[in-house]
């Protein structure tokens, strides 16, 4: 008996022991590389003169530091058209701002980042939005019959390709959820949405209840960042047991100095119509 019970010991040791064991894990490296938030927002019913550019770098996956905005770089915004710029001011803190934009809708913009020496340039189309004519809320259209979505419905233009995209945020949440779609099966027609958060205990997500508000923002895109946005989501929502390995997303901001050197992210022009529910 005496020595079973040694036997046992030295098995719970063997175990305790193991899992004592340091795993290194080895990651692929690569050198920083700028990162442009360039989504230059237009909301319906406003000017749209105030506007935000952020630069930052990128960091190794177990950096742990907080402070990559980017100062000292040149930063502005040009009306292809025209050839009015607009001059993002550099706020010391990765931000680079303007109160002096002026949106045009189907209007090409080109943004012109010039940093450490290299000229990273992109060129979008400020895109039209319809607008949001409904919004209620059910429990008939997602995926569990008991718990509360909200729907919210708009017309497509007819005879021309439209490009969507949608966010949602519950006020309070930290993260926003986005979603894409593009009217090639519904051209022309009414669509309705809908968005259903599901319980998530790892996450903290909680289903939607009485008196919660949700932001809705409904973005008209172009078919490029369409394309783009689309893959982005798909890859944040995780690597499932068919889906394909995620690859580096290259965004439109070109390097016209050194093209290896590319930068991270998007430049965007879009016309956003926003509406705010509260659940009830």
């Amino acid at each position: 008996m005496k020595a079973y019970f040694k036997i046992i010991i030295f098995l719970f040791t063997i175990v305790f022991t193991s899992c004592e064991d340091v795993i290194d894990v080895d990651l692929q490296t690569a050198p920083a590389r700028l990162t442009i938030e360039a989504s230059l927002d237009w909301e319906k019913g406003t000017t749209g003169n105030n506007q935000t550019i952020k630069l930052s770098t990128s960091t190794p996956y177990f950096n742990t530091t907080s402070n990559t905005g980017v100062t000292g770089a040149s930063v502005k915004v040009t009306n292809d058209s025209s050839g009015v710029e607009f001059i993002f001011t550099d706020q010391n803190n990765g931000e680079y701002t303007t109160t002096e934009f002026v949106p045009v809708l189907n209007q090409s913009y080109t943004l012109e980042v010039i940093y450490n020496g290299e000229n990273y340039s992109a060129k979008e189309t400020l895109m039209p939005v319809v607008d949001i004519k409904e919004v209620n809320q059910s429990t008939e259209d997602g995926f569990d019959d008991e718990v509360l979505e909200v729907n919210l419905k708009f017309d497509d233009p007819k005879d021309e390709d439209n490009y969507y995209l949608f966010r949602f945020k519950e006020v309070g949440d930290l993260l926003a959820e986005f979603e894409d779609f593009d009217d090639e099966f519904a051209n022309g027609n009414e669509i309705s949405w809908y968005y259903e958060k599901e319980e998530d205990t790892e996450t903290k997500t909680e289903e939607f209840k009485p008196g919660d508000v949700v932001n809705i923002d409904l973005y008209g895109i172009s078919e490029g960042y369409y394309n783009y946005i689309r893959i982005l989501i798909e890859q944040s929502e995780g690597v499932g047991l068919f889906s394909a390995t995620p690859v580096a997303l290259k965004g439109n901001c070109i390097n016209l100095d050194n093209a290896s050197n590319y930068a991270n992210g998007y430049f965007r022009v879009t016309q956003v119509s926003r509406r705010t529910y509260t659940f009830n």
